[in-house]
């Protein structure tokens, strides 16, 4: 990957940067004032950008984290929440449930940086992603039961799919906050790092998967996500058609002359 980053076009918001090196992109909440809490603007622009890097076919990783050392997200606006119509809190509620499902459907793999701390949908949003790299002084936590509400964007549903039924009960029925270290410990990050280290770490991760074959790795990707869901026989049936998706391309010919010619191959997605 290039070391020289692009940076933002026109398009892209004061709310949510992406920012393209090579074929890694990196999304970042900017609202640092605000702890880079999600209003309905940001939003919007977060989703404008899944929906346009759904379409990349040469982006190859993507890392996801927030502006600032504080806070990766604190969640939903609630200073917005609390003068908003009755009425448009439903759609609210929607549209921030409706990012993490994009995040997840991503067809590239997706890094959380996690540089801080990440409360409610915070904590949602990482859990949409693929991997999650945590800074030393992250602090994360499903709290919504302590605003009388309950996880509203997924929380309920990955969560104890991640880290098990009764860890995830415990976490979100008395919505304790946790930090980095108890994070990994029960499977929630999996690798932890110094503050300062934490993006360097996210892109070489990324750098070690963008240099395999892109559509094997999307192959890969929804073998796990998709069978994973299925019972095993039908998970293992799904994961045949998935390898049998790349027999024809060429990425996969490349592979072996390389692997013949005793060189690195060049992969092309195609």
């Amino acid at each position: 990957m290039s070391d020289s980053p692009q940076k933002d076009s026109p398009q892209n918001s004061a709310l949510v940067g992406c920012v393209r090196e090579g074929n890694l992109a990196t999304l970042t909440i900017r609202r640092p004032d605000v702890s880079n809490c999600m209003s309905f603007d940001t939003l919007t622009q977060f989703r404008a950008h899944a929906a346009a890097l759904a379409l990349e076919k040469n982006v190859r990783a993507v890392i996801i984290t927030g502006e600032g050392a504080k806070a990766f997200c604190a969640g939903a606006d609630l200073k917005e929440r609390a003068t908003m119509p009755i009425e448009r809190v439903p759609l609210f509620v929607e549209s921030i449930r409706a990012l993490m499902d994009e995040v997840e459907a991503l067809p590239m793999p997706t890094i959380a940086a996690i540089n801080g701390f990440a409360f409610g949908g915070g904590t949602e949003l990482l859990l949409a992603c693929d991997l999650r790299i945590a800074a030393s002084t992250a602090t994360l936590g499903l709290t919504e039961v302590t605003l009388a509400i309950i996880p509203g964007a997924g929380g309920t549903q990955r969560l104890p799919r991640l880290i098990g039924r009764a860890r995830a009960k415990e976490l979100i029925l008395t919505g304790r906050r946790i930090g980095a270290d108890e994070a990994a410990r029960i499977g929630l990050v999996h690798e932890v790092v110094a503050p300062d280290e934490l993006i360097k770490r996210a892109k070489a991760v990324a750098g070690e998967i963008a240099q395999n074959g892109p559509l094997a790795v999307r192959a890969a990707k929804r073998a796990v996500d998709r069978g994973c869901e299925m019972p095993l026989d039908q998970g293992l049936r799904y994961e045949f058609e998935c390898y049998q998706s790349i027999l024809p391309t060429k990425d996969r010919v490349e592979a072996l002359k390389a692997f013949a010619e005793k060189r690195k191959p060049v992969f092309r997605g195609e």
